[in-house]
């Protein structure tokens, strides 16, 4: 591998009750093609209370390059800046025990790093999935209809984006930008990537970075999931006072936009205005209606493409992904706890369904 030999590489692992996947990642990480890489590999363990951490040390004990630590505050950002600080690699590489990774995930990383010049490299988000529903929404999450056409969900881009899936950068590049923002529980990676773009940084996302991510396997559970990342969007935009992108606006701003034609529809009830009552509810049944069919759409054409039995189960899928990322972003614009007060019960019921 061309200007890679002897390097040095941590990869960094947040962890924390993963006991359906642990031990699949782990094999997957195991099998990495390390010939010329010096490899560790820190997994900042938060506390987990499902059996993940016994299998951690099970697998410490039989591989020299796993080193497990502590992440007592349990999210996302805070193990991986406890990871970072204790790495001895000269390269970072971000993996997910979520995840499965081909076998040269690692050499392509740091090569692609070297070739690229970037700041942050990594690969497309694919995926794997088992059962009907899990694969309807893997579908849904290739879908340009629920991605927005963000690059990074396109298995055969190649080049700069805004953001990429988990990332490679220099050591020195992390420490030089501080690091992972510990005060946002999500959105972390792409609000890091928001900071190396506006200092002139680059992003590149290379095909020969393969990882498949295992999606949500229920709508309840990708509720939750969208939900969060809807609402730490809006920590990120008040941070920097700008999106990542602009795409990450839509959802919200279509809900919100609903909810004023709504109450628009009551006031004039109220009013006993039933020309304007009339109006607005026209207005909201038709956005209503179009939003369907663009959905059905969609559908049609990703089932068509992909598999014809998920067409049906689609639109719910897709609707899924929308309004749960939409609510969030919603209550985000109108909470905004001052100086994040730990002893808030609102900060702590917040926290609860948020992580």
């Amino acid at each position: 591998m061309q200007n890679t030999e002897n390097i040095s590489v941590t990869v960094i692992v947040p962890c924390r009750n993963e006991i359906r996947h642990i031990r699949a990642f782990l094999e997957s990480a195991m099998r990495q093609n390390l010939a010329g890489i010096d490899l560790e590999i820190l997994v900042a363990d938060g506390m987990s209370a499902d059996g993940t951490r016994e299998i951690l040390e099970e697998y410490e004990r039989i591989c020299p390059a796993l080193r497990v630590i502590d992440n007592p505050r349990e999210i996302v950002s805070t193990g991986l800046n406890a990871a970072i600080r204790q790495a001895r690699g000269e390269i970072i590489v971000r993996m997910d025990a979520h995840t499965e990774y081909a076998p040269d995930y690692i050499r392509a990383c740091v090569q692609t790093l070297h070739e690229s010049r970037a700041d942050n490299v990594g690969g497309p988000a694919l995926t794997r999935a088992d059962g009907y529903l899990a694969q309807a929404i893997a579908r849904g999450f290739h879908s340009k209809f629920v991605s927005g056409g963000a690059r990074f969900h396109d298995p055969q881009y190649i080049g700069y984006v805004d953001t990429v899936t988990y990332g490679c950068w220099r050591k020195s590049t992390l420490l030089r930008l501080g690091l992972f923002d510990e005060r946002l529980y999500r959105s972390q990676d792409s609000e890091l990537n928001l900071r190396i773009r506006s200092a002139g940084g680059k992003i590149w996302q290379s095909s020969k970075i393969k990882s498949w991510y295992w999606p949500r396997p229920t709508l309840a559970a990708l509720f939750r999931q969208y939900f969060q990342y809807g609402f730490w969007k809006v920590a990120v935009i008040r941070k920097h006072g700008k999106p990542a992108s602009w795409r990450n606006l839509v959802p919200g701003a279509s809900l919100l936009f609903a909810l004023a034609l709504l109450t628009g529809v009551g006031c004039a009830w109220l009013a006993g205005s039933t020309w304007w009552e009339s109006e607005f509810l026209n207005i909201l049944i038709s956005l209503a209606s179009l939003y369907i069919a663009v959905s059905i759409g969609a559908a049609v054409i990703e089932g068509w493409r992909t598999g014809r039995r998920f067409i049906f189960v689609l639109p719910l899928v897709f609707a899924t992904y929308h309004l749960s990322y939409a609510l969030g972003f919603s209550l985000a614009l109108a909470y905004r706890p001052p100086a994040w007060d730990r002893s808030s019960y609102l900060r702590k019921l917040l926290t609860a369904i948020t992580r």
